[in-house]
């Protein structure tokens, strides 16, 4: 896996990671989309680039939706080491965003990005403020892949781990 240098994470890729647990489990949509995440969680937990807020609002979104003790998954695993590391992180890779209302100051202004879901604009709002706007990892999330296209314009890269399923996913959601 070709990861970029610098990143932040949506909380689908260490959650789709967590699947890996009961591979026989894994709902077949999904099969190809959990190596991808899995290797990207082992990636950041072992050679660095994440990026977070300094607010600390993606960890708290993560420790909503994994476990804090650091197992049974790799995605929990990648809490807890978020939790023990998040302050070794270099000073410029925990940027500052300010809430403001229902988005954040430092979110990109497009009309293709009107309509962002506003419980993701953080991991926007972070990759857009940061001085080299990293790529955001993401893995399940197919409305990202209606959004990729106005997020490129405004210099913010969208790592689709599982792009098949993704566009599929968001291609099933318009034609409804």
């Amino acid at each position: 896996m070709n990861l970029p240098k610098k990143f932040l994470v949506d909380t689908n890729v260490p959650k789709t990671a967590n699947l890996a647990l009961e591979p026989n489990e894994i709902p077949p949509e999904l099969a190809s989309c959990v190596l991808p995440c899995v290797e990207a969680i082992e990636h950041v937990v072992n050679k660095g680039g994440l990026v977070i807020d300094a607010n600390g609002e993606i960890f708290a979104e993560y420790q909503q939706q994994l476990s804090m003790r650091g197992q049974p998954g790799v995605g929990d695993r990648f809490l807890k080491w978020v939790h023990d590391n998040q302050w070794n992180l270099p000073e410029s890779d925990r940027v500052p965003i300010t809430r403001n209302g229902e988005t954040y100051d430092q979110f990109p202004i497009h009309d293709g990005l009107n309509n962002f879901d506003n419980s993701d604009r953080k991991f926007v709002a972070a990759a857009y403020a940061h001085p080299v706007k990293p790529q955001i990892l993401q893995a399940t999330d197919s409305k990202w892949w209606g959004w990729k296209e106005p997020l490129n314009e405004v210099g913010i890269i969208v790592c689709f781990l599982c792009p098949e399923y993704a566009e599929t996913k968001f291609a099933e959601k318009m034609s409804e």
